[in-house]
């Protein structure tokens, strides 16, 4: 997911470099979206490992 977010952050900075903004501002979105949600999984599978580590005796 992270790779993706990348991906759309390169597709936006070569839009905007070539003048394309409404791909530029659609891309750098996506991106940002991607992002945010790769942040959100990270934390809940870190939360789940620390609490299902802590049942192991």
């Amino acid at each position: 997911m992270l790779r993706w977010a990348l991906m759309f952050l390169i597709i936006a900075l070569v839009a905007a470099l070539f003048g394309f903004t409404g791909i530029a501002v659609a891309a750098a979105g996506i991106a940002k979206f991607l992002f945010f949600l790769f942040l959100v999984f990270c934390l809940i599978f870190f939360v789940i490992g620390i609490s299902a580590g802590r049942r192991i005796p």
